[in-house]
């Protein structure tokens, strides 16, 4: 069973830049895929980023494409989002998850685990 803790959420203003971490407990982690999901108040959790076991393939949502980055690096059990440019638009909770399947890699049904979020706030 994969425990997520995420940080490195904060205050930005717009234009602005963060990086976000997940760190993963046990000895599977390279054979997971992982997303990133964001969710605002009163809206529904949407996915934004995604990367394969290997780290070779990378997936995003058109909203972040070009501004957002998703990497991994499996010796340390960690999934990185570098966010570049943020818009007040990008404000929300930002939760990592780990899933086995890659053919849905968009949808949150497909991740097993989940972390308890990290709070990102982009002011105007």
């Amino acid at each position: 069973q994969a425990q997520l803790v995420e940080s490195g959420g904060g205050l930005v203003q717009a234009g602005g830049s963060l990086r976000l971490s997940c760190a993963a407990s046990g000895r599977t982690f390279s054979s997971y895929a992982m997303g990133w999901f964001r969710q605002a108040p009163g809206k529904e959790r949407e996915f934004v980023a995604a990367i394969s076991r290997s780290g070779t393939g990378t997936y995003y949502s058109d909203s972040v494409k070009g501004r957002f980055t998703i990497s991994r690096d499996n010796a340390k059990n960690t999934v990185y989002l570098q966010m570049n440019n943020l818009k007040p638009e990008d404000t929300a909770v930002y939760y990592c998850a780990a899933g086995r399947a890659w053919n849905s890699r968009g949808a949150a049904s497909t991740y097993e685990y989940w972390g308890q979020g990290t709070q990102v706030t982009v002011s105007s």
